[in-house]
């Protein structure tokens, strides 16, 4: 285990590391965050050890340095901390794309350990009042650790995230982001646009949307309420990905069509009972 942890960006997924973290019996743990408020309100609640918002040298002695932050914003943060790790430090982070962000870490991290980290799992909500040291429990972490890593701390890191509740999977970053891309980034974009076009409509139907916005549409909002910043960087850094996806789904979308207009209720039971059974095994696996 890692006896000193630093996590930069103390928000709703910083600070569930946090709480997870002293909960698996970590001792030390510090935290940096560009608002001062989350740094007091994690040390109130007993988070981190610090209460300094911005000075680095909280990081200087830590073992594990972990990013929360969103990844168009690894290169700066990167450039920042670099002189202050110590030897031997490794770098992980929660971001939900890997590519640019593992190229980034070898420009910017020269000699540094830097092993990508994926968590899947978290909250439409933001900061570390919402914080939950059960979040990672039973969901999976994905690492994606670059060629030559060290196995000794890929090995350390996978123990970690265990130690948090979670399953460990490694993956390369380009399958990893490939993966994201349909199970998690997609299904944002449709609910993010499902919204707008709701928000487009004649002032009247609008107004019925909200009042009757149970079942489908309720939960399409609650996705569409992620902080958009963090999206806004997630679909810029995985736009290939993403759209791969998307012209597969506007494909299947068509195919949908000719069977509607076509009234082929065979083929819409079919394609309705296959998602249907995808869906219990989502909920046999624990991750619903």
């Amino acid at each position: 285990m890692f006896n000193k942890v630093c996590i930069i960006g103390i928000g709703m997924i910083g600070g569930s590391v946090a709480l997870a973290a002293r909960a698996a019996g970590v001792k030390h743990i510090t935290a940096l965050d560009a608002r001062e408020e989350n740094v007091i309100y994690a040390h109130q609640h007993g988070m981190i050890d610090n209460v300094q918002h911005d000075n680095v040298a909280v990081m200087m002695d830590a073992d594990l340095v972990v990013l929360a932050v969103p990844v168009r914003s690894y290169a700066e943060v990167f450039a920042r901390i670099a002189p202050h790790l110590r030897a031997g430090a490794v770098v992980t982070d929660v971001g939900s794309t890997k590519r640019g962000v593992m190229a980034a870490a070898e420009k910017f991290l020269p000699g540094v350990t830097f092993i990508g980290g994926h968590p899947i799992a978290g909250l439409e909500k933001h900061g570390p009042q919402h914080a939950d040291a059960g979040l990672f429990e039973n969901r999976w972490t994905v690492l994606t650790p670059v060629d030559g890593a060290h196995t000794d701390d890929t090995r350390k890191l996978f123990d970690f995230w265990q130690s948090l509740g979670a399953h460990v999977e490694i993956m390369t970053p380009h399958h990893h982001d490939r993966v994201l891309a349909i199970t998690s980034h997609l299904p944002q974009l449709i609910a993010r646009t499902i919204v707008g076009t709701a928000a487009d409509l004649e002032d009247e139907l609008q107004d019925e949307v909200i009042k009757f916005s149970a079942g489908g549409f309720r939960d399409f909002t609650r996705m569409a309420a992620a902080d958009p910043v963090m999206w806004r960087d997630i679909f810029l850094e995985n736009g290939d990905a993403v759209l791969e996806m998307l012209q597969r789904l506007s494909e299947d979308i068509a195919l949908m069509q000719k069977r509607i207009r076509a009234g082929d209720a065979d083929a819409l039971e079919a394609v309705f009972a296959r998602a249907r059974n995808i869906r219990q095994r989502v909920i046999e696996a624990r991750q619903a």
